[in-house]
């Protein structure tokens, strides 16, 4: 089973400890930084999605235009535009990059924030709604004669395109969300599923859900996890630089105010509270494990998850790049091949993920599939 490696390119420079500075779209930030992830071995790099963020197709076009091989994970929210024509914007982006898009479908877990873009849909609705779209994406992708649809929240007459996806396959579909609507939605329609970093038996137990939603379709999914690696040249020195991010954002939240619709992408913001607290299922989980312990197996951390109530993919593995290595082989074994790695400092730790922690895990993955042929 070959692994994935996905980085992350956003607009602009900003981090749970990283303020944002200069302006919103930063052209060249984004260059440099798709640049640094092609030359150190990523095959991807997600490209985020929030309601008040730059859009992420349009983040994804330059990044691909100064790159010639870095794939892009585009995220996006179904049902904020037309199924029809986000079918043709990615279709259209997939040709110009050769093959290079795929999709992170985010239905939304924080109503307050998606009120923003005017989605007053229940949760229930919103899953209802993802998978209508999904089909009508693939739908369109597939190309043929001109088709109608009759749904519960999209009615189509004569919808075809004339640009479909670079490559027969068409274009991967990668699914987010804890929630049973999630999981059988992703079982039904996704390619690929990502959880964030959660203890080996934790994940076990959401990979093992997914799996079984996926087999009552006759399907096989590829699975993903999220972590933020800390990598130091010893182990002490990397809790210790572990520590010091925890101190930071605690820092920043003691100056922050809280604001009306919470905590913006990647930003720690206000302490978490019961009025800001996410209430996604993704979030409840990674509260949930923070709660019991900052440490798990050994060398996973949830002092982030902590600090900022599981908002995002916020979980660390902490060590050098051979034990970090060692613990993502770990979630390899659970049939997890794809590792979406991002630092707390962007340029700096995705420098030190190419040099030092994928070439050894891409190594540990190949001597594990070596023996497992030999041992038949």
């Amino acid at each position: 089973m070959s692994v994935e490696f996905i980085g992350y390119v956003s607009a602009r420079e900003q981090t749970e400890i990283l303020d944002p500075s200069g302006p919103a779209v930063d052209p060249e930030y984004i260059a440099a930084t798709a640049l640094i992830h092609e030359r150190g071995g990523f095959d991807r790099a997600l490209v985020a999605f929030h309601s008040s963020s730059p859009e992420s197709i349009l983040i994804a076009q330059h990044a691909a235009s100064v790159t010639s091989r870095l794939g892009f994970l585009i995220a996006h929210r179904p049902g904020f535009t037309a199924p029809t024509l986000a079918a043709r914007q990615f279709a259209t982006l997939d040709q110009i990059s050769r093959g290079r898009v795929a999709v992170h479908i985010i239905t939304g877990g924080n109503d307050r924030e998606l009120e923003a873009d005017g989605d007053h849909l229940s949760k229930v609705e919103r899953y209802q709604r993802t998978s209508e779209y999904l089909k009508i994406l693939r739908r369109e992708w597939a190309g043929g004669p001109p088709f109608d649809h009759d749904g519960e929240f999209y009615r189509l007459r004569g919808a075809s395109s004339a640009v479909l996806p670079y490559n027969s396959s068409g274009i991967p579909l990668y699914f987010g969300g804890a929630s049973e609507e999630a999981i059988n939605v992703a079982g039904e329609l996704a390619d690929g599923y990502a959880l964030w970093g959660e203890p080996l038996a934790n994940a076990a137990e959401l990979v093992g859900k997914v799996r079984a939603a996926s087999q009552k379709h006759n399907r096989s999914l590829k699975f993903s996890v999220s972590f933020r690696p800390i990598i130091a040249d010893t182990e002490e020195e990397a809790w210790e630089r572990a520590a010091v991010i925890q101190a930071q954002i605690e820092k920043q939240q003691s100056v922050i105010l809280p604001t009306k619709n919470g905590i913006a992408l990647d930003h720690a913001g206000a302490r978490p509270n019961a009025d800001n607290l996410p209430t996604n299922e993704g979030s409840r989980r990674l509260q949930a494990i923070a709660a019991k312990s900052a440490r798990h197996d050994e060398r996973l951390w949830t002092g982030v998850a902590q600090a900022t109530g599981g908002r995002w993919n916020s979980t660390s593995l902490v060590g050098t790049a051979e034990q970090v290595a060692q613990s993502l082989l770990e979630y390899y074994r659970l049939g997890i091949s794809t590792f979406l790695i991002r630092g707390f400092d962007p340029l700096t730790d995705a420098t030190r993920y190419g040099r030092d922690l994928i070439p050894r895990v891409r190594a540990l993955v190949e001597r594990e599939d070596r023996l497992r042929r030999v041992a038949g």
